[in-house]
Parts: structure tokens; C-alpha cells; sequence
């Protein structure tokens, strides 16, 4: 298939999908250089769209089905009339972005699908590294960013993510019959999980159970941190960005006394507008660190990557009065996107 630049009315879409459907990823994108912004909205809309078919449609493994048939039509350079699948179509052309990384993806979302549960950190980490590692594995191609070093922490970011997920989410995930703490660890708190499961509660021990992930969570964060300055100078501060943000979701999680199933926690804009301003000081500062060995769940995709051609060059610095005007911007969008929240929730 022969790379090319993906359509305007195709990013215009993918842009929209992310407004409404995944606020912080949208608001920190403008964080990005133009040309890393534009194919990491395809890519993430994309992602979204499959996560989406899963979660809503009716026959969930059936759904992943169809996804493997999009897939396979983006990768022939055939893909589907919809506006996600053809830019990228585009993007997994022009970044040689190996197939293996999006199939991960799906067959994350067909764990999903089954109900499958975790016994253990590690086979909790080999789904996180499914559904957000590979995420993050992308996301790293497309800034033209392709070292082991490189990857490996993109995929710590990534797991990263999905643990902050989960432990705020636990509550909303029981009440829908899924349950993603490691089995393990519930027991060794004295919780049956399927007696939890059936009448989910908050108690102290899963407190110390969701206060367990979220440090297993923040030193992958620390791990990440300490790759950001392996980046283009230019893509630092829209990832720094991602991982301070998310890493808050642990800290209003913590403020609740880790009560995440009463009700979901929610970072303020306010306060991711502070973040930010941190989030900036931390990027413009990044020192490289000694290399780290990559999860032993990610490293089967740092591998497809090292097996791939490469071709795509990164991004181009960018001026620092230029990003301290799109870090305005993004403040403001935050505080509009929440005003727009609370107008919903209220119905005014």
C-alpha cells in the first residue's frame, strides 16, 4: 500500500470521536506537533471505535470478529467506508506500524469479550499490555520514535494507563460483572471474588488491594517518566502531559480513601490545568536514565517492532513560545470541555 497523508474530512472526524468520547487524550493531542497530532487521532480513534464495538454491540465476541475483518482490510490497504479505518489505513502504511501490535490489541478486547480474569499481576499486566501497551507502542511509531529503549517505555506507559483504569473503575466494572483485580490478591485480603462480585462493596481490604495497584501503577509512571527524555524534543510535553494527567486519576482515587466503587473518581479541569503547567516544567527538565528492562508481558511487542522496517523520520522541534501558546489553549480547553460536562450531568 503506498503511504500517503490521511484525508482532512477523515482526521476531522477522528478529531470529533475524541472530543466526546476521550476528553484528556484530545486536549493534551494539542500538546503534539502538528504532524504527530494528525495520525495519533487516527490512531487513537481508531483504537476508540474498536473499544466501543466491543463494549456496546450486542455478541461481543462477534464484534471482535468484525474487527479482525477491518483490520485486515486496513492492512491490504482496502479498508472500510468509515472515516477511523481509512485514516488508519493510512497511518499504519506511512509508520510501518507491524500488524502484530493492533491484532494484540483485539485479542485484549476478545479477553474481554470471554470475561476472562486475572490470577495474577502478571496476567493482569499481559492484558493491560494488550489493550493500552500496544497504544502505546503506536503512539511511539508515529513520533518516529522505533528503539527497544524507546518502545519499552511507551508500553510502560501504556500499562500504566490501564492499571489507573481499573482501579478507578472498579465499582462501575462490577455493577457491569467484570472484575479485573488480580484474584489473587483479593484472596490473600480475605475477599472471595465472586462472593464480592455478586454484591460488590467497598471495604477496607479492597481499599488496600486498589492502594496496591496504584503503586504497581506509579512506578511504571516513574518508568515512563524517566524515557520521556529518549523522545523528539517536540513530542515531550504532549506525553508528559498524558502521564502526569493520568497518574492523577491514583491520587483522587487516593483522596477517596481508595473507595472506588461508590463512585468513579474524576480529576477536576482545574486541577489538570496546574498539572499541566507541571507537566511542562518535568519535560523542558527530562534527563535520560539507565535503560530498564521491559515488562516480561511487553516484550513480546518491542520485539515485532525490532523485526520491522523503518522508514519514518521524526518530528521537528518546535519553539518554546509556540508550545507555552497551545499550553494556554489547552488550559482553557479543559475548563470549556468540563463546563460542557457539567451542563450535561445538570441538563442546562
Amino acid at each position: 500500500m503506498q503511504p500517503r497523508s490521511p484525508d482532512r474530512a477523515d482526521l476531522a472526524a477522528c478529531r470529533v470521536l475524541l472530543r466526546g468520547g476521550s476528553r484528556t487524550f484530545f486536549a493534551a493531542s494539542f500538546l503534539l506537533p502538528r504532524r504527530v497530532r494528525a495520525p495519533a487521532s487516527a490512531l487513537y480513534a481508531f483504537c476508540r471505535l474498536a473499544d466501543d464495538a466491543v463494549d456496546i454491540e450486542e455478541g461481543a465476541v462477534a464484534a471482535v470478529g468484525r474487527l479482525r475483518e477491518r483490520l485486515e482490510r486496513v492492512y491490504e490497504g482496502r479498508p472500510l467506508p468509515i472515516a477511523a479505518d481509512r485514516a488508519f489505513a493510512d497511518v499504519v502504511a506511512r509508520f510501518e506500524i507491524p500488524r502484530a501490535l493492533p491484532e494484540a490489541l483485539l485479542e485484549g478486547f476478545e479477553w474481554d469479550a470471554t470475561g476472562r480474569r486475572y490470577e495474577t499481576l502478571g496476567d493482569l499486566n499481559a492484558y493491560s499490555a494488550r489493550v493500552a501497551g500496544t497504544v502505546g507502542a503506536m503512539m511511539v511509531l508515529v513520533m518516529g520514535a522505533r528503539s527497544p529503549e524507546q518502545v519499552a517505555r511507551a508500553c510502560d506507559l501504556g500499562v500504566a494507563m490501564q492499571l489507573s483504569n481499573i482501579a478507578r473503575d472498579v465499582g462501575e466494572d462490577a455493577r457491569a460483572g467484570r472484575l479485573y483485580l488480580p484474584l489473587a490478591w483479593l484472596r490473600a485480603a480475605d475477599i472471595d471474588p465472586d462472593a464480592w462480585l455478586a454484591e460488590p462493596a467497598f471495604s477496607d481490604a479492597l481499599g488496600q488491594v486498589v492502594q496496591r495497584l496504584l503503586g504497581v501503577a506509579d512506578e511504571l509512571y516513574d518508568r515512563a517518566g524517566a524515557g520521556v527524555a529518549r523522545l523528539p524534543v517536540a513530542c515531550r510535553p504532549g506525553i508528559n502531559a498524558a502521564r502526569v494527567l493520568y497518574a492523577e486519576i491514583g491520587r483522587e482515587v487516593e483522596r477517596r480513601g481508595f473507595d472506588s466503587v461508590a463512585r468513579r473518581a474524576v480529576v477536576p479541569g482545574a486541577r489538570k490545568a496546574r498539572l499541566l503547567v507541571r507537566a511542562l516544567a518535568a519535560s523542558a527538565g527530562a534527563v535520560q536514565c539507565a535503560s530498564l528492562p521491559p515488562l516480561p508481558e511487553t516484550r513480546f511487542l518491542i520485539e515485532a517492532v525490532a523485526a520491522a522496517p523503518a522508514r519514518a523520520s521524526g518530528p521537528q522541534a518546535i519553539a518554546w513560545w509556540n508550545l507555552y501558546d497551545r499550553i494556554l489553549w489547552v488550559i482553557d480547553l479543559f475548563e470549556r470541555l468540563e463546563r460542557r460536562q457539567r451542563a450535561l450531568r445538570t441538563g442546562g
